[in-house]
This record gives structure tokens, C-alpha cells and sequence, in this order.
């Protein structure tokens, strides 16, 4: 296929000769997206079955996902840099046949040590997702950039929620370790189909790998939008994982006693908060971002206190979900917007920067709910989600106040 060809699969023209990305390529991305991510999920709803298995603790098992987070945050440091040197496709490919190998090493696991580690590799592979994001944002033109983002995005979000009620269902009848064995086999099929799809896309940039590194940690420290909306990202998303790593103890033991299937439904209720992605990404390209952070940091403290009620009370918990992932991904696609605005040729390593403080925030968040869990049970949770937020809101409030003070 030459490029001419190339170029006509991947846009299309609309009235008055502008072009447009194609969205049949948009929702190969958006899908693409939503499968690799998935790979740091599948555990979530299912850790008090995989503690039972290996005899292990509740804080033990919280451990799975903290390393998951953190081998997905040394794959940001490591691999996702790369993708402003090298030659994209090959590298998206090539990262997901190890993700491959690394989901049957969780399957096979005989020991919860041996879970930890393919844990780890499981995240480290899964940045394949932060590498499709910057690369759709490349590929977009820009008045339209904040909406693909957004919907490549949205893909992204539905796959990080709806994992986990896929992964419920197929454990409570398979058994969790068919779980990663599926994964595994949809994972390849998945690389089959980007290879075809996606265009041959490398940079002009030259720098060898330690200059590469390097240049990550000189575009954090020049640039304060990369800090601030860096800082967004940590809180959020800790906030988001305080309530995805307790959830499943909560939901398993008294008064719910929920079995891994209908633990894994709340996918689906946090799921409809992606919705908000399209809709940030779209005021991020109308000039509303600030106002629009301030909202979604406020819906996420509000989101903690209506889960507070929720310990023995279904409804307000559900209600608390959507409205938690409603915030999260709003102000995740705002500052994902916001950032990629400063450097077109290095949103590889902007991406980097970003999603490496988003999910050491998510790591933290991990490792602090299970701790708050087991001493302090829901409400310490949902105590620690709400110092998260208004820490987050504090910080929006003193940025736009300064705004005020220069203008």
C-alpha cells in the first residue's frame, strides 16, 4: 500500500476542502486504546478470589494492583519516549506481543510472587495505549484535535471500566485465570489488526535514547502548564483508584456479599462517566478548560461524599461512581488537551511526563485505599478520596486566582 493510499484511508475531505482524521480510523484507535489498557483492570474485580487462591491478605492482594500501576508508570518512563524516535507501528506492535506473554504468565502463576511479577510486566506493556494517544493527536488537524483526543480517549475510559465487568462475569464462570488467558488471545488479534491499520509514522527527530530521558525531565522543568496539569492528573486519578481498589472489599463482604460477577456490573456504572470525555474535549477546543477543571475537581469531592453514605446504602454509591468518573475523565481530557498544545514534535514525551505523574498519583492512591480500607474500613476510604479532591480544588483555586491577580 503506498502512501497516497495510506493517507486517503486515514482522512477524509469534508465542504470547503478541510480535512478531517477518518472516523473509522478514529474508532480503530478509540479500540485499540480501550483493549490495551484494559490489561491493568482485569485483576481489580477479581483480588479477593485471586487472595483466596494464594491464601493471601486483602492488603496483600491491593499490592497487584499498585504494581500493576507502577510497571505501567516505568513503561511510561521507558517505552512511551520512544515513540517520538522511533518508527511507531513497529513499536506498537512489537510492545504488545511482550503484553501477550506477559498476560499467560499471570494465567500460569502459582504463587502470588509470581502474580507480582507478570503484575508487573502486565503494566509495563500496557502503555501501548499512552503511545496510540500523542499519535492520534499528531495524526488530527487542529481544529480538531481536542475531539479526537477526546474520542480516542473515550475508547481509552471504556476499556478501563468495562474490563472489570468483562472480567467479574468471565471469572465467575471460568475461574479468574481464564481471564488473562482471553486477554491474552485478544491481545494478538489486536496486534494482527494495527499492524494492517495503522500508517508508517516516524519522526525527523534525532537523539539517542539517554538524550531522549533526558529531554522528558527538561520539559517538565521548563514548562509549568506540563507541571501543573501534571499535578491535576496525580490527585484525580489517586482519587480514582481509592475507590477501584476498595470497591471490590467492600462489595464482597457484608451487607452487599456480591460474588466476582455482579462486582464486576460496576464497570459498567463508571462507565457512563466517559461520556464526558468527547464532551471536555470539545470545550478544551472552544478556550473553556480553567472553567471547566473547576467543575470536574468539584464533582469528584462531591462524588466522595455521596460513596460515604454508600456503605450500606446502594444508591448513593452508584450514584457517587458515575459522578467520580464523570470528574476524573473530564479533567484528565482537559489536561491532556492543555498539554499537547505546547510541542507538536515531542507529545511522546509530554504524554511521558504527564501519565507517569498521573499514575504514580494512581499508585499511591492504590497502596493508601487498601491501607485506609483495612484499618478504617469505607469511610476511611472515602475520608482519604476527599482529601485527594479538595487538595486538587485548593490548588485550582489558588491558579485561578493568580490568573486574576495578573490580569
Amino acid at each position: 500500500m503506498d502512501k497516497t493510499e495510506i493517507l486517503n484511508r486515514i482522512y477524509i475531505e469534508k465542504a470547503g476542502g478541510i480535512k478531517s482524521l477518518n472516523p473509522r480510523f478514529v474508532f480503530i484507535l478509540a479500540v485499540a486504546s480501550g483493549l490495551t489498557v484494559a490489561n491493568l483492570y482485569w485483576a481489580q474485580p477479581l483480588l479477593d478470589s485471586i487472595a483466596h487462591t494464594f491464601n493471601a491478605s486483602t492488603t496483600t492482594a491491593g499490592l497487584i494492583v499498585t504494581l500493576t500501576q507502577l510497571g505501567y508508570a516505568a513503561g511510561l518512563v521507558m517505552l512511551v519516549p520512544l515513540g517520538d524516535v522511533l518508527e511507531r507501528r513497529r513499536l506498537i506492535v512489537s510492545v504488545l506481543l511482550v503484553a501477550v506473554i506477559s498476560l499467560i504468565a499471570a494465567a500460569v502463576s502459582s504463587s502470588i510472587f509470581i502474580f507480582f511479577a507478570a503484575s508487573l510486566a502486565i503494566g509495563f506493556t500496557s502503555v501501548v495505549a499512552q503511545i496510540l494517544v500523542p499519535f492520534s493527536a499528531t495524526l488530527a488537524p487542529d481544529h480538531e484535535r481536542g475531539k479526537v483526543v477526546g474520542q480516542v480517549m473515550s475508547g481509552l475510559l471504556l476499556g478501563i471500566l468495562l474490563a472489570r465487568t468483562l472480567s467479574g462475569f468471565i471469572s465467575a464462570y471460568e475461574g479468574w485465570r481464564a481471564v488473562f488467558w482471553i486477554a491474552s488471545i485478544v491481545i494478538l488479534i489486536l496486534s494482527l489488526i494495527l499492524l494492517s491499520a495503522l500508517p508508517s509514522y516516524k519522526t525527523k527527530i534525532e537523539l539517542t535514547y539517554k538524550q531522549l530521558l533526558k529531554s522528558v525531565w527538561n520539559l517538565f522543568k521548563t514548562e509549568p502548564l506540563l507541571r501543573k496539569r501534571s499535578l491535576y492528573g496525580a490527585l484525580v486519578f489517586a482519587n480514582f483508584s481509592v475507590l477501584w481498589t476498595s470497591l471490590t472489599f467492600l462489595l464482597a463482604h457484608p451487607p452487599y456479599n456480591y460474588n466476582d460477577a455482579i462486582i464486576g456490573l460496576f464497570g459498567l456504572v463508571g462507565a457512563s462517566g466517559a461520556t464526558s470525555a468527547t464532551v471536555a474535549g470539545r470545550l478544551a477546543d472552544k478556550g473553556h478548560t480553567n472553567a471547566a477543571t473547576g467543575f470536574f475537581l468539584s464533582s469528584i469531592l462531591i462524588s466522595f461524599i455521596l460513596m460515604a453514605m454508600g456503605e450500606t446504602m446502594l444508591v448513593p454509591l452508584i450514584a457517587g461512581i458515575i459522578v467520580l468518573d464523570l470528574g476524573v475523565q473530564g479533567t484528565h481530557i482537559l489536561n491532556q488537551s492543555e498539554i499537547y498544545k505546547l510541542s507538536p514534535e515531542a507529545r511522546s514525551r509530554l504524554t511521558t511526563a504527564y501519565m507517569t505523574s498521573f499514575f504514580i498519583g494512581g499508585s499511591i492512591g492504590s497502596l493508601t485505599s487498601a491501607a485506609a480500607f483495612g484499618t478504617y474500613g469505607w469511610i476511611g476510604v472515602c475520608a482519604l478520596g476527599g482529601i485527594y479532591s479538595l487538595t486538587a480544588i485548593i490548588l485550582w483555586i489558588a491558579e485561578i486566582t493568580c490568573h486574576k491577580k495578573k490580569a
